[in-house]
């Protein structure tokens, strides 16, 4: 499919690249991008932004550090925000286009009553030819502190690269251009290595291919790592991602004219939305590591995992939860919805299905992971 051709198009905007040097709002970039956009939209297409820059905008008014503490960096997001919006709205008001506000959180998408409840009212919104502004919410987020004990602990997003990521797999969009200061994927980090090459296409996202991200940028949480990591939740969900110089003049417009810019990544076989869900919008509370044999019977045979094949948990999870899948050398396969506790689990490791009612009183499934319940990563 050609760019030209995509009707749903989520849009993530950097930090980066909404300020200037002096770390303050880029007011000529911002209201380009919106003029370029507000084109597309007239043209049918529907649109969704994901925006960051309000924690860095509101630390420039307030003049503070934002690291200096997470009530800080909550307030900073606040008083951001506020700007942030009002720029946009301000921008797509000049052409008659409406825009919405939404602010999501972690356990907006790990719990899967409120992720479900996201696309109706993003779908309602585009329904209604509005565009979504959406953003993290940082003044109430602190998940990312909650489990600071605990290792294992993953959050869904905490980055807006992520959260562009799980917008456009639970809205099926067409394409995702993440718009940042630096022109593409390179094989090696371009700042350090005057040598490093362009990567344009990408259509298998391997390890050696995940090898050439670099760490985040300053003044961004990010980061070429948190990127391909977007690329890939978003093309196993169908959709292309392309990831692009947004301080380069018109770059939007000279994309969706067909020039050529940045990496372009391209859709893989497509998961079923629940194990999109599973591999790429729940937090992880712990580990389950299996035998060989309980791998092949996962990744080639579409199998459950009984206890019988599991060697060893790491972590404290509760029936329900998401868990890792590792195998024999600790590398991570597949994620899954456990349906028992880390307690019990334990006592069945290496059992047979038929013991598990005699060692912890009780039993609702053979398995410990349903294989309708497992994603594969």
């Amino acid at each position: 499919m050609s760019i030209k051709d995509n009707k749903r198009i989520v849009f993530k905007f950097g930090t980066n690249v909404l300020r200037n040097d002096d770390k303050e709002i880029s007011l000529s970039r911002v209201y380009s991008f919106i003029e370029e956009i507000s084109k597309l939209h007239k043209q049918g297409k529907e649109i969704i932004i994901v925006t960051s820059g309000a924690v860095g905008l509101g630390a420039k008014k307030l003049n503070v550090d934002s690291n200096e503490s997470l009530a800080i960096k909550q307030s900073c997001a606040a008083v951001g925000q506020c700007q942030l919006m009002s720029i946009y709205e301000d921008g797509f008001g000049k052409y008659s286009i409406n825009t919405a506000q939404v602010l999501l959180t972690e356990d907006d998408f790990t719990n899967r009553v409120k992720y479900l409840s996201i696309s109706n009212v993003l779908n309602t919104l585009l329904e209604l030819k509005v565009i979504p502004i959406i953003n993290q919410n940082d003044t109430v987020s602190a998940a990312e502190l909650e489990y600071t004990d605990n290792p294992l602990y993953s959050i869904s997003f905490s980055d807006n690269d992520k959260l562009s990521a799980l917008v456009a797999s639970k809205l099926n969009a067409d394409l995702l251009v993440i718009l940042s200061d630096i022109n593409g994927l390179y094989n090696a980090n371009p700042k350090d290595n005057p040598d490093a090459e362009l990567i344009t296409d990408v259509k298998d996202l391997t390890d050696e291919i995940l090898g050439y991200a670099s760490a985040a940028s300053k003044g961004g949480r990010g980061g070429m790592i948190t990127k391909l990591q977007a690329a890939k939740a978003v093309t196993h969900s169908g959709g292309s991602v392309i990831i692009a110089n947004g301080k380069m003049p018109q770059v939007i417009t000279k994309l969706f004219n067909g020039e050529k810019l940045g990496t372009t990544f391209y859709p893989v076989e497509q998961m079923s939305q629940k194990r999109r869900w599973i591999a790429y919008a729940t937090n992880i509370t712990g580990q389950i590591i299996v035998n060989e044999g309980a791998k092949k019977a996962i990744t080639e045979k579409n199998k459950s995992l009984l206890p019988v094949g599991i060697l060893k948990i790491n972590g404290v999870f509760d029936c329900g939860d998401v868990v890792s899948v590792l195998d024999e050398n600790n590398v991570e396969f597949a994620r899954g919805i456990v349906n028992y506790n880390s307690s019990d689990t334990a006592k069945v490791i290496g059992e047979h299905s038929d013991n598990i009612f005699q060692i912890i009183g009780h039993k609702n499934y053979d398995a410990i992971i349903t294989k309708d319940n497992i994603a594969l990563l």
